[in-house]
């Protein structure tokens, strides 16, 4: 799961750059693509740390 999150999120980067690119982002449809990109990206890394943290905090909570 945290490896497909990973690829998944790296998808929205690539379309920012595929923006950039083609020199649209300094339009308003750039613009609101790059940041609906940026979002989906934080939201999937984030699921990405959170589930490390998780599984790096799980053998220490089983040793109590």
């Amino acid at each position: 799961m945290i490896f497909l999150s990973l690829i998944l999120g790296i998808i929205p980067l690539l379309g920012i750059g595929w923006t950039v690119e083609n020199g649209t982002v300094m339009t308003v449809d750039g613009l609101f693509l790059s940041l609906i990109l940026l979002a989906i990206s934080g939201i999937l890394f984030l699921n990405v740390f959170l589930s490390l943290r998780h599984k790096k905090s799980a053998p220490a909570e089983k040793a109590k």
